[in-house]
């Protein structure tokens, strides 16, 4: 004799809870093939469960899925059942208790977040020797319609320009065919898209309809496929099907194929068949020029920041292109609400951007002047006598050890050394330049320059 619908609701939660609770460690099994399952009619040692899919019926028909949800059943009720998988047009004919077939037939827009990002471009993507192999590949196969790097796949550390490099292949795929059916999607997306089919939360789509049509597939973070052995089946079978169609696939992950635990081999031999490229932590004039175009893409003018400032920064954080943006918001933020003065100089931006410096990183920045106190102080001498235009052979030894300091520690420009030494900028390479020549053979020349060199470190 049937059992009451409140009976059997709440028997059925027990029984997924004893489930939920023996896949503890795999909750994303659970969340697919378990959470939705329905039970609809228990009568004569049979149950009737409603499956969201074809997918999730399909896989209880396998004996080893099967046993885990019948020892639930054992252990809650202490009978055993014969258990029946339904689809929900199949319902009528076992005549169940009421239930409310259409919560398993929610509208679903799988992917409603996959569109090209427009602002994202080659144009605007800063070139440096860390990202220089990547950016190569990832115009070859933006323009390239033989697949010679199918797939290309791109790793690094999160921040350096992967998303970016994405987004501006398939911007300038479609200028160049328009037609083209392109499609940027996250792992993520792939997911959350992946878990809503197999629950059956859309009709008239189907999940793999969306990938037959596509002739380019950006796919961003592939390292979440890790230890999503269902999904990772999909998506092999969807990645295998475009590569044999000679759809060019573009992949990106936080680390080389070879180090994704908990991907499938197979998966991995297929991702490192391409081409395989990293993007490495910028350099300083990478960081430094993209800290530029940053400002200058925010409509303000560079000549309001010193330069030494906007080297500090990039020098300082220059791990990845997130902090670094994160950073000159910073200073924005300082410059606008404490200090409103036109010129941003290096003293406030130490100031603005002291707060996100663990002490353990902060470093003193040499200048200019710390140079011409230091070696005044060596040489028992004042800075005015320094800046002077005195040719005592001392004052004039000082004065030339001081400005071969500003360039060997700070790579100051000859034009800006002249400026602060009131000297032109032929007197000033000269005497730069004699200096590197004599302390190679002028022993006491030589002490004095990494005696004045250490000093400068050690403050």
């Amino acid at each position: 004799m049937p059992v009451t619908i409140t009976k059997q609701k709440n028997l059925w939660n027990k029984v997924l809870s004893n489930v939920e609770k023996n896949l503890s460690k795999d909750q994303h099994t659970f969340s697919i093939f378990y959470s939705d399952l329905k039970l609809i009619n228990l009568d004569n040692n049979k149950m009737d469960i409603l499956t969201p899919s074809p997918l999730v019926k399909a896989y209880f028909s396998s004996n080893d899925h099967c046993e885990l949800l019948k020892s639930a059943i054992n252990d809650i009720t202490e009978t055993k059942y014969t258990l029946n998988f339904v689809l929900a047009n199949e319902v009528a004919e076992i005549q169940p208790a009421q239930v409310d077939i259409e919560s398993v037939k929610k509208e679903f827009n799988l992917f409603p977040n996959c569109q090209l990002n427009k602002k994202y471009t080659f144009d605007n993507f800063v070139q440096g020797e860390c990202n220089k192999e990547a950016l190569t590949a990832a115009l070859i196969v933006s323009d390239d319609s033989s697949l010679t790097y199918n797939p290309l796949f791109i790793y690094s550390h999160s921040g350096l320009g992967k998303t970016h490099l994405l987004h501006a292949i398939g911007n300038y795929y479609q200028e160049k065919h328009p037609e083209a059916n392109i499609m940027y999607i996250s792992t993520d997306t792939f997911l959350e898209a992946f878990v809503n089919y197999v629950r059956g939360y859309q009709d008239q789509q189907n999940f793999y309809a969306y990938f037959d049509k596509v002739d380019l597939l950006l796919v961003d973070d592939i390292q979440f496929l890790s230890n999503k052995e269902k999904t990772s089946e999909q998506f092999f079978n969807i990645f295998t099907k475009l590569v044999n169609k000679g759809k060019q696939i573009v992949l990106t992950s936080d680390r080389h194929p070879r180090d994704l635990k908990g991907l499938e081999e197979r998966l991995v031999s297929r991702f490192i068949m391409g081409l395989c490229v990293s993007i490495k932590n910028p350099d300083t004039e990478t960081a430094l020029e993209i800290l530029k175009r940053k400002i200058i893409a925010r409509g303000l003018k560079l000549s309001n920041y010193d330069e030494d400032g906007l080297l500090f920064l990039a020098e300082t954080f220059s791990k990845n292109v997130r902090e670094l943006e994160g950073a000159l918001n910073r200073l924005l933020f300082h410059t606008v609400t404490i200090n409103s003065s036109q010129k941003v100089t290096l003293s406030d931006i130490q100031d603005a951007l002291s707060i996100m410096i663990p002490k353990s990183d902060k470093k003193r920045v040499i200048t200019e002047e710390d140079i011409i106190n230091e070696v005044a102080s060596y040489y028992h001498l004042s800075t005015d006598q320094i800046l002077s235009p005195v040719r005592n052979a001392q004052i004039a030894l000082a004065r030339r050890i001081a400005m071969y300091e500003c360039r060997l520690l700070l790579n100051s420009p000859y034009k800006k050394i002249g400026q602060i030494f009131h000297r032109d900028h032929s007197t000033v390479i000269t005497g730069v330049d004699k200096v590197g020549t004599e302390i190679k053979t002028n022993l006491q020349l030589a002490n004095a320059v990494n005696d004045i060199k250490k000093a400068l470190k050690k403050a």
